[in-house]
């Protein structure tokens, strides 16, 4: 019996999930998208998974070996989860925000909430998606702030506790 596609997607959509910018190449030339679907893997190696649709214009940014970064945006940073998810191109999607860089050299956004430095490990094609494994490589943590989060196709603001 197979599910149909819509409810699956409709299902998924009351999944709640944080906001991150997932960012590849440098400083000088980066690359970046808002990506939901972002979660553990395992502490041991601590390895993370990043789902990016298979025709993303980024796509091919992002490669075995290469750096990634998950940064996770607090509850005022919707409006970079917009740009990053919008039609800019990289160099707009950058100009807002503090980019440096932890261990891999991927774009790190210094107002995260926290930021995952990565290296891709493995890249794994399901369907539509490409499931991104990275393994961490450095850890940045911000402010305790509130968070942003979505849910049932909209933002959501959770206060920090």
């Amino acid at each position: 019996m197979s599910v149909d596609g819509t409810l699956f997607r409709e299902a998924m959509a009351r999944l709640g999930a944080a906001v991150t910018v997932v960012t590849t190449g440098t400083l000088a030339e980066p690359v970046g998208f808002t990506a939901s679907a972002v979660c553990s893997v395992t502490d041991d190696p601590p390895t993370l998974l990043v789902c990016l649709k298979r025709a993303s214009r980024v796509r091919e940014a992002f490669h075995e070996g290469g750096p990634m970064c998950v940064n996770v945006l607090a509850s005022a940073q919707q409006h970079l989860s917009d740009r990053f998810a919008g039609s800019l191109t990289a160099l707009e999607r950058f100009a807002v925000g503090h980019w440096t860089t932890l261990e891999t050299g991927a774009p790190s956004l210094e107002e995260a909430v926290s930021s995952l430095d990565c290296r891709i490990e493995r890249i794994v094609e399901v369907g539509t998606h490409s499931v991104l494994f990275g393994q961490v490589q450095a850890v940045r943590m911000g402010s305790p702030v509130p968070a942003l989060v979505y849910f049932n196709r909209a933002y959501h603001h959770l206060p920090h506790n």
